[in-house]
């Protein structure tokens, strides 16, 4: 019998990785002189992360110091899903960034297809919110993998349980 290999296609994204990104945005903020002043708050929260601050070019700027700070941490932007701009009162504006964890069905359909169109002896699977990914050869496996990195996705993914 012929031995066959597989791989799960996942988005998840390392939590404490994330804490550790949002402390030092927070210690930068509380640090720099244009937004020390601004009472500027970042909490997070199971599935959200919620900025309160005082202007939308303050906002802007807690922005680009959360995702340098993601970035620095490998994490990818993908996982933030930034929400409305909303007034919250006294002059102020709260917005709420959503964490996007998991594949959604859309998104794991349109994996599969693009894996059936581009490698026929492979069999891509839905299983929940992961993709995985089987065949005979790990040759193959890891054109699938050089493939889908190469593709723009909504979404991070990361190639887990080879064997």
């Amino acid at each position: 019998m012929a031995a066959t290999y597989s791989f799960d296609i996942v988005s998840e994204f390392d939590r404490q990785e994330l804490v550790n990104a949002i402390d030092q945005t927070n210690r930068e903020i509380q640090s720099r002189y244009d937004l020390k002043d601004t009472k500027t708050i970042l909490e997070l929260g199971e599935e959200a992360i919620t900025i309160n601050s005082d202007s939308e070019m303050t906002l802007d700027a807690v922005h680009m110091i959360m995702q340098t700070k993601a970035a620095k941490r490998s994490l990818s932007l993908k996982i933030f899903d930034y929400g409305k701009i909303e007034a919250a009162g006294g002059n102020r504006v709260r917005q709420e960034v959503k964490l996007k964890k998991g594949i959604s069905q859309e998104i794991a359909k349109q994996i599969s297809k693009l894996i059936r169109d581009e490698f026929k002896k492979i069999q891509p699977s839905i299983q929940g919110d992961a993709v995985r990914v089987v065949a005979k050869d790990k040759d193959e496996l890891q054109g699938v993998i050089q493939r889908l990195k190469q593709e723009d996705l909504p979404v991070a993914l990361q190639f887990t349980n080879y064997r």
